[in-house]
């Protein structure tokens, strides 16, 4: 599962100041290890990044606590000048421009999967990974701004088709990158999971704001690769699978290995897996928009509950209820959650 230190992450208080230096040489293709990057992207600053990966009331909590001790959120959690990043480059440039894949591992080398290559060469597809960015850092402090500094940072030095961006992962990783693409469905249109995955809408993986959940649903597409040998990641994309469907998210396909466990994807089965992320399918309107009007009517009628255990003077009950909205519905409730939240916190016990 993945693992979330709250409020033990580097982005309370004074964050890391300047910028690394700007690259000297000139972006080549090949494989380029040890890469720094200049610039820090708003994207992966925590201003955006802390409302788009924390419920709403997790962040009106984090913000309230640090406001009564006096402490600000740092804007970066990061030092570029001390960040190093792997970056494979195909020697044949496609006419629309570079695709992009950005990957986020489980391990803490940066490192170019055995055999991608010349996968990626086919598909012309640039490959960028973060050292330092496996299963034992924090999720928010690292993992996340490090692959959000990664792709735009190449996205500014290359070529890129920006409908053509991806994020993936293996195991640890893989749960990762679709917690970035469900926090980021402007900036990544799919995902490649392999050998992991979660189930969304929860106070771990919780959704995100309204407008960037229908992206997510119509215009990101979900590729689970998993070793058919592979039985607690077998398990869990089938829950996982199961939960996109339950929030009207449309785009979703699978890949077995055969006679794999829990493994990187080979070459062969990279190769089926990207082809398959370049033919995204489109919903059926009617259906996604009756899909959505269920899932705002479950809304409506939550918030309703928790309305009307206010107005009997029930805070207690009141205080459940909320919580429990914010965890299954994150933004999608906001702001009506927050402001239910804060007349909570007015109103003395």
């Amino acid at each position: 599962m993945v693992r979330i230190r709250f409020l033990a992450i580097a982005v309370i208080g004074a964050a890391c100041g300047g910028l690394a230096m700007a690259q000297e040489s000139p972006p080549a293709s090949g494989l380029r290890e040890d890469v720094t990057f200049s610039s820090y992207p708003a994207l992966a600053r925590n201003s955006e990044l802390l409302g788009r990966v924390f419920t709403p009331l997790t962040l009106a909590g984090i913000r309230r606590d640090l406001a009564q001790k006096g402490k600000t959120i740092g804007e970066t959690s990061v030092d570029l000048a001390a960040e190093k990043f792997l970056v494979y480059v195909p020697a044949t440039r496609p006419p629309q421009g570079y695709r992009l894949m950005v990957f986020v591992p489980p391990w803490q080398k940066a490192q170019l999967p055995q055999g991608w290559g010349p996968v990626l060469d086919q598909f012309g597809m640039i490959f960028v990974t973060a050292a330092r960015s496996g299963n034992e850092e924090d999720i928010i402090s690292r993992r996340e701004p490090l692959a959000l500094i990664a792709a735009q940072n190449v996205m500014a030095q290359y070529p890129i088709d920006s409908a053509q961006v991806y994020v993936g992962g293996m195991s640890g990783g893989a749960r990762m990158a679709l917690r970035l693409a469900l926090a980021y469905p402007d900036l990544f249109h799919g995902a490649l999971l392999n050998s992991g995955s979660d189930v969304i809408g929860t106070i771990t993986e919780p959704l995100p704001s309204a407008s960037l959940f229908r992206q997510f649903q119509t215009g990101t597409r979900l590729l689970y690769v998993t070793g058919d040998h592979d039985a607690a990641n077998v398990e869990s994309e089938m829950r996982s699978k199961r939960a996109m469907q339950d929030w009207c998210v449309s785009d979703v396909a699978s890949i077995r290995m055969p006679f794999a466990g829990h493994d990187v994807a080979p070459p062969a089965i990279l190769s089926r897996a990207l082809q398959a992320l370049l033919e995204p399918e489109r919903p059926d309107p009617d259906r996604m928009a009756a899909c959505r009007a269920a899932i705002e009517t479950g809304i409506a009628g939550e918030l309703a509950k928790a309305d009307a255990l206010i107005a009997s003077g029930n805070r207690a009950d009141a205080q459940k209820a909320v919580k429990n909205i914010d965890a299954k519905y994150g933004g999608l409730a906001a702001p009506r959650s927050i402001e239910i939240d804060t007349i909570l916190t007015r109103i003395q016990p």
